[in-house]
């Protein structure tokens, strides 16, 4: 929060999203498994809606 706190105004009610839980990615067992193109990830709570992050393969800029 303090680190946060450096770069932005924290209001209550505020969410920071810190990653992933254990058991996801890496963890996976018994190979581990990442976000790829055309995944979808969507991140949801009640009352205040909704995040959906759609995953495309990265294109260098020329």
């Amino acid at each position: 929060i303090a680190y946060c706190s450096q770069f932005m105004t924290l209001e209550p009610g505020d969410i920071i999203t810190t990653g992933t839980p254990p058991g996801v990615g890496m963890g996976q067992k018994p190979e581990p498994w990442y976000l790829k193109a055309g995944d979808v990830v969507t991140l949801g709570i009640e009352k205040l809606g909704e995040q959906r992050q759609d995953f495309v393969a990265w294109t260098p800029r020329g």
